[in-house]
């Protein structure tokens, strides 16, 4: 194995640990894409990296890491850049983000419940079609959201789970909006809620109901955002899990919590849409494990140099057995990296169905 192979008195590769996950050349990533992967890994790297323990081990939520984010014009990664965001599209964010998951998987996996409040709005909705005036209620409303993350360094989290099958698209949400006057009335909850007590403003999936009496219906999910401060808006539950530990999942019940129309991040219809013709907006949780798999084998190299801190400065490269079981890791790293690097790639509206 080239990596591990190091000043043996032949000229070898020596891994470099903060080289690309996806090298821009090799990959052909456009230039935007490769400046923008090289952004989050290089802030990753030099800040994220050192406090990922601590947050793990607290099972904390990552508030500096976002002060980071903020600070560096990241929070607005995938709003459209008409106004004032980045406009990175699905296959440059899940790029960039998987560079932040080598390095803090907390930081990555909750920053995608954030980035999909804004990819969702911004160039998924950008690609569906929309009435004229439906197109324009949402470029109203979504101004709105975006002006608070870019100013504000507002937090956006998704909370999906309800315990059933409605996150998988086969019933209706069980979290309720009743229609009121000038907004609805939600009622309803969700489990393990990533953000829970430290996003600004949940996007909760809910269904609509025109009367109490309603028969719910999955074609009417409404996409809204619900201000943490609102009045029945509560976090119950502890959290001290084995893994996800930085995510802070908790539970999120909401108890006759008045939302106004104005807080829609998707007008009335479009997510149902959006959830049946864009299938790869639910591969937003993933570059934060295809970051993972690179970091783990980037860690195994370091560990067999001996060159990993923490550890005996001993070499153990040498043996065939592991060798071989490194051998067996590259291959299968680069597997995976091709099956997604592939799926990103051909991510669009109605895909066929080998895409």
């Amino acid at each position: 194995m080239d990596d591990l192979r190091q000043n043996e008195g032949v000229a070898t590769h020596t891994l470099d640990r903060d080289a690309p996950i996806f090298d821009p050349v090799d990959w052909r990533l456009n230039d935007f894409e490769a400046a923008l992967c090289s952004e989050t890994r290089s802030l990753a790297a030099d800040l994220f990296a050192a406090r990922a323990s601590g947050i793990d081990r607290a099972a904390r939520f990552p508030t500096e890491n976002y002060a980071d984010l903020h600070s560096n014009d990241l929070m607005g990664i995938c709003i459209p850049s008409q106004y004032g965001g980045r406009g990175a599209d699905l296959r440059a964010y899940m790029l960039a983000a998987a560079e932040i998951g080598r390095y803090c998987g907390a930081t990555a996996l909750t920053f995608n419940m954030h980035v999909s409040s804004c990819l969702w709005t911004g160039f998924l909705a950008d690609n569906l079609p929309m009435a004229a005036e439906q197109r324009d209620s949402h470029n109203t409303m979504r101004q709105r959201h975006y002006h608070r993350i870019l100013k504000k360094g507002a937090i956006y989290a998704q909370p999906f789970s309800e315990g059933g099958d409605a996150a998988a698209g086969k019933t209706a949400f069980g979290t309720t909006a009743l229609v009121a006057n000038g907004g609805w009335i939600i009622n309803g909850q969700k489990i393990f809620a990533s953000l829970s007590g430290h996003a600004d403003y949940y996007g909760v999936l809910c269904t609509e109901l025109a009367t109490a009496d309603a028969t719910p219906s999955r074609a009417n999910t409404m996409y809204i955002a619900i201000d943490s401060r609102a009045a029945g808006v509560s976090v119950e539950g502890e959290w001290d899990p084995l893994g996800m530990r930085g995510t802070v999942s908790r539970t999120l019940v909401f108890k006759d919590v008045f939302v106004p129309f104005e807080e829609q991040l998707m007008p009335r219809g479009v997510y149902f849409n959006a959830a049946r013709q864009w299938p790869h907006m639910f591969m937003t949780l993933t570059p934060s494990y295809m970051g993972i798999a690179q970091a783990a084998y980037d860690f195994t190299i370091r560990y067999l140099r001996g060159e990993q801190a923490g550890t005996p400065a001993v070499k153990r490269r040498m043996y065939a057995t592991k060798q071989l079981a490194v051998a067996q890791m590259k291959i299968m790293l680069e597997q995976t990296k091709s099956l997604w690097f592939q799926a990103i790639t051909e991510a669009r509206p109605n895909p066929s169905k080998d895409a």
